[in-house]
């Protein structure tokens, strides 16, 4: 697919890092010369350093034959404008981002007027995922699937948990709750378990199952979960504000710090519940004057990794129970589990499944990639022209490191046997190392070419050995 990326910010970078790994053919356009070169040294991309407000500058990136333009610049308009150049250029599908809630809550009624197929927001879907964090205290990543249906936690697990040491097929005798845990991560790697396999601590450990059903096995990984109902933001960016808005609809206590005056001004006037405080989030003194210790939760959403992390330190060494960073640099990630910052959220990586969701086309209906992109959970709605349609599982010839995780049939939740078989219409989810486009293509093929070599070859061996 022929991808043009305008605007190369963490976003704009990550998005094609990660699209031209898939061996997507893409095209950058920045302004910056500096930017243009460290592309080009880093990535397998053309790189084209121009204005994107020019129609030559989009027409030299190919724009005309263009499968997806996305426009990542900082500025709203800006990405408005070239999507709607672009469109008229003869792209097929484009995607803005659009960060400004004014423009966010107005952009329904003039998206097709713009030729926006998408609309990318990184700091509301960064927001919405760290309500849902808060919501289950314990998790450090949450991903519905099933349209609600099925839910995906993934938690660390501690010396004192009760499943630390067993093997999974103890768990699921002990239990008898239906979830699977369907991936772990260890030491940076992905495994795709077996019955066998034994839990220890210090895993990232992936359930999936109904989301009541996920809910009941997070209780007794943490019997007595602490309810969160005041948090403490530190930063007033974009991302506070939307996450701010959703905690006052769920009834939590929000104050926000803010170095800056004038966006303390902003917030106080946009988050009449919420109380907003002008100082610095990395002093201590100040921290603890307003409470500190007796707060549920606490969010850093600064622009500086650095001072996300010394804020978050903080909060951790005050005892409080959940602690989110923002990260943005990927070799923080060292950092972060050395000093017992479980809870990341990197904006650049939430938004970028939704693109790869997206650029995959309408056979995937959701996506979400473990360790960056050495795995994925894939939902697929199964059709007619799927071949395992009605054949038992056991019977199926996957891919390697493939595993169907959940089956969805209307409202029931089913983690399959080798017994179970998927149906027309099913939500079926994948957890794989591979990257799948197509539910069809995790069943290897058998018959024509291919098998009748091995035939061939299989007699020449018998003949052989007579």
């Amino acid at each position: 697919m022929k991808i043009i990326i305008i605007g190369i910010g963490k976003v704009g970078y990550a998005l094609a890092q990660s699209l031209s790994t898939e061996g997507h053919d893409i095209t950058i356009i920045d302004s910056r010369q500096k930017v243009i070169d460290k592309v080009e040294n880093d990535l397998d991309v053309m790189p084209i350093k121009g204005n994107a407000f020019s129609t030559s500058t989009l027409l030299d990136a190919g724009c005309k034959d263009a499968d997806f333009v996305i426009t990542v610049t900082g500025k709203d308009e800006i990405n408005m404008l070239c999507c709607l150049t672009a469109k008229k250029l003869g792209a097929k599908r484009t995607a803005a981002r659009i960060r400004d809630p004014q423009y966010a809550r107005e952009l329904l009624l003039i998206k097709e007027d713009l030729g926006l197929d998408m609309v990318i927001n990184p700091e509301e879907a960064s927001a919405d995922e760290i309500a849902r964090l808060l919501a289950i205290p314990g998790a450090i990543k949450i991903q519905n699937f099933a349209k609600g249906r099925v839910r995906m936690m993934d938690f660390i697990v501690k010396e004192d948990m009760p499943i630390t040491g067993m093997q999974l097929k103890s768990i699921a005798n002990i239990y008898n709750i239906p979830v699977l845990i369907g991936a772990v991560t260890r030491n940076n790697k992905l495994i795709i378990p077996n019955g066998d396999f034994r839990i220890e601590a210090g895993d990232s450990v992936f359930i999936i199952g109904k989301t009541a059903a996920v809910y009941s096995f997070s209780k007794i990984l943490s019997p007595t979960p602490t309810k969160i109902k005041n948090v403490m933001i530190v930063g007033g960016s974009r991302i506070a504000y939307y996450l701010a808005r959703l905690l006052e609809q769920m009834h939590i206590k929000v104050r926000i710090i803010e170095k800056n005056e004038e966006n303390c001004e902003a917030l106080a006037e946009a988050l009449p519940q919420s109380l907003i405080i002008n100082g610095d989030g990395t002093d201590s003194t100040l921290l603890h004057s307003e409470q500190l210790e007796s707060i549920d939760g606490f969010i850093s959403l600064t622009g500086s990794d650095e001072e996300n992390i010394i804020s978050s330190i903080l909060a951790k060494k005050a005892d409080v129970k959940c602690v989110i960073t923002k990260m943005s640099k990927n070799h923080c990630n060292e950092l972060t589990g050395p000093l017992g910052l479980d809870i990341v959220i990197k904006p650049q990586e939430i938004i970028t499944n939704h693109i790869l969701k997206f650029v995959r086309g309408q056979a995937v209906e959701t996506l979400h990639r473990i360790l960056g992109d050495e795995g994925e959970i894939i939902e697929f709605i199964a059709t007619n022209e799927d071949p395992m349609i009605g054949i038992p599982l056991s019977k199926l010839n996957l891919m390697q490191d493939v595993l169907i995780a959940t089956i969805v049939r209307k409202n029931a939740v089913v983690i399959p046997t080798g017994n179970d078989s998927i149906e027309v219409g099913d939500r079926v989810l994948i957890i794989t190392k591979n990257h799948v486009n197509n539910f069809k293509d995790i069943v290897l093929q058998t018959g024509g070419l291919a098998s009748e070599l091995k035939n061939s070859i299989k007699k020449l061996g018998n003949v052989i050995g007579m």
